[in-house]
């Protein structure tokens, strides 16, 4: 299975991701903004999604809103 970023990079567990859209987090006050660096990404079962440590909190990702570092 390929996991794809948002321009088409193909992404392999450990990359790091930058996010290109700021977005808000549900159920939590925290923001992902534009421009943070998710380092060490783990591949998920779905082709679309992404887990990734951000601010301590390990979160699922989904991939066009990623880009590779």
């Amino acid at each position: 299975m390929e996991v794809r970023d948002s321009n088409g990079t193909i992404l392999q567990e450990g990359d790091s991701v930058q996010i290109i859209k700021s977005i808000k987090v549900k159920g939590s006050t925290a923001d992902l903004k534009r421009g943070q660096i998710v380092k060490n990404i783990k591949l998920t079962d779905n082709s679309e999604e992404v887990e990734g440590r951000v601010d301590k909190v390990m979160m699922v990702l989904k991939t066009n809103i990623l880009k590779k570092a």
